[in-house]
């Protein structure tokens, strides 16, 4: 499987519970998370549509972009996510 660096972004619903994360396989982990493969926050508050990711040239760049996303205000988040996807659809079909 190729590498593909990457930063997402989850989120329960619109304006919902957010999560974020970062992985090399962005199709595999978003199908772990949908499947509830992936035990803890984001199965116990069904965290499971694609609202938002960035993909990065190496995982040090991601993890540094990931870390950096958890600093913010959730405003800022929201802001992010609508700034390219105001309608917060599920991108899942879109990276498959």
């Amino acid at each position: 499987m190729t590498k593909n660096p990457c930063v997402y972004i989850l989120a329960s619903a619109k304006n919902g519970v957010l999560y974020i994360g970062v992985t090399s396989q962005l199709i595999q982990r978003i199908w772990q998370h949908k499947n509830s493969q992936m035990k803890g926050f984001t199965e116990k508050y069904h965290i499971h549509i694609l609202v938002y990711y960035e993909q990065y040239q190496t995982m040090d760049l991601a993890m540094r972009r990931e870390k950096k996303l958890k600093t913010w205000k959730r405003q800022w988040k929201i802001n992010l996510i609508e700034k390219k996807n105001p309608d917060w659809q599920d991108l899942w079909e879109s990276i498959q």
